[in-house]
């Protein structure tokens, strides 16, 4: 087992990475790995870190490889926002680490995450870093496409792109790696298109399953503008409840915890000298909260996409596997009382959808036009 062993897929694309850590003729000083949601650009990363950090390249078993992976090792830094940005004095503190010598390693790695939500004046904040970093300092910024990268900061980066894995190797992986049955390893690798971290979500847990099959029922069960009303707030109130579960708890350790270390009493008043440092963490959740209903917003979308995908394949038809197959039943149905100029309108209706979610658009209002647009048109 190595470092590398987790990326489907991609053994071509990371082959510079590789041959970077072998050969010292190879190795630059920044990189950036892009790939689409789910290929693995965030592991490649880590994976990197490790396998410049081990002294046998990456074995995945010694001290050193693990402690990269998991984020703990002292000359490896990661910055992986959970809000939809990235702040300027994040950026300000991994500049100051970046200047550092390594204490343990034979390199001080800088890895983000999400690099392509820095903003334009973090982003020249970071820029004069890169351009002129120390003899061992190696920055890896991670981003779905080198666009979303400014070009200042890409343009003295080496690229490495990763592709979308074949679902047959992300399924294999779920069963090899977490033990899931092979038919719903399959199924669920299939449905995330080929996204290994919403492929294992959706395998381990079967709520997940039922809350993606009631968001694919809203392509049969809108009728009329109530139907389309009514189906909007539902998708609003099941991003709310679920944002609000994944954060509720860990918001009220994170304030406990500050607490703690500012020596203040949770059960009194707050010192005005540190109701800043809370108003802050406040902050902090409430963009931690904003993020991931849209992730929850965007998820619905892709899934809908996919079944509206999948109508048309059987329109058309496509030889091609379905990507939501355990639903063909209501794919057939929809795709016999609809034409595919019908499909065509609700796959153009989702993709305006995304973009304006992206654009801040009010979530209900957006929602609400998008499933008015899935309304039927054509009769049975």
């Amino acid at each position: 087992m190595t470092v590398w062993d987790d990326l489907v897929g991609q053994a071509d694309a990371v082959a510079p990475l590789r041959k970077a850590v072998e050969q010292s003729q190879a190795m630059t000083h920044a990189w950036l790995v892009t790939g689409p949601p789910g290929s693995g650009r965030s592991v490649a990363g880590r994976a990197f870190a490790a396998a410049l950090q081990c002294v046998q390249g990456g074995c995945g078993d010694c001290h050193a490889c693990v402690t990269a992976l998991s984020g703990a090792h002292a000359d490896v830094t990661v910055l992986a926002t959970e809000k939809v940005t990235i702040g300027i004095d994040e950026v300000r503190d991994l500049i100051a680490t970046a200047q550092t010598s390594p204490s343990e390693g034979r390199w001080r790695v800088m890895l983000v995450e999400d690099a392509d939500r820095m903003t334009e004046r973090t982003s020249n904040l970071l820029l004069k870093s890169i351009e002129e970093p120390p003899a061992r300092t190696v920055w890896v910024l991670c981003a779905p496409s080198a666009e979303d990268v400014m070009v200042t900061i890409r343009s003295r980066a080496r690229h490495v792109s990763l592709r979308v894995p074949d679902p047959e190797d992300v399924a294999q992986l779920l069963v090899d790696r977490d033990g899931v049955d092979p038919v719903v390893a399959r199924e669920c690798a299939y449905a995330a298109q080929s996204h290994i971290g919403v492929a294992r979500r959706l395998a381990r847990d079967a709520d997940a399953r039922a809350r993606r099959a009631q968001v694919l029922a809203l392509a049969t069960e809108i009728r009329g503008v109530g139907d389309a009303v009514l189906a909007a707030a539902d998708l609003v109130k099941v991003a709310e409840e679920d944002a609000a579960a994944a954060t509720e708890e860990r918001n009220v350790e994170e304030r406990n915890e500050l607490l703690r270390m500012l020596g203040a009493d949770d059960g009194g008043r707050l010192p005005p000298a540190l109701r800043s440092q809370v108003k802050q963490l406040e902050e902090d959740q409430k963009r931690r909260a904003t993020r991931h209903k849209r992730d929850v917003f965007d998820r619905a979308i892709v899934d809908l996409l996919s079944l509206y995908r999948d109508v048309s394949c059987v329109q058309v038809g496509a030889e091609v596997p379905l990507v939501n197959e355990s639903h063909r039943g209501h794919i057939e149905k929809l795709a016999e009382r609809t034409t595919l100029a019908d499909t065509m309108r609700c796959l153009d209706a989702l993709a305006l959808t995304r973009e304006r979610l992206a654009g801040n658009v009010a979530p209900l209002l957006a929602l609400e036009a998008m499933a008015l647009a899935l309304r039927p048109r054509t009769a049975a």
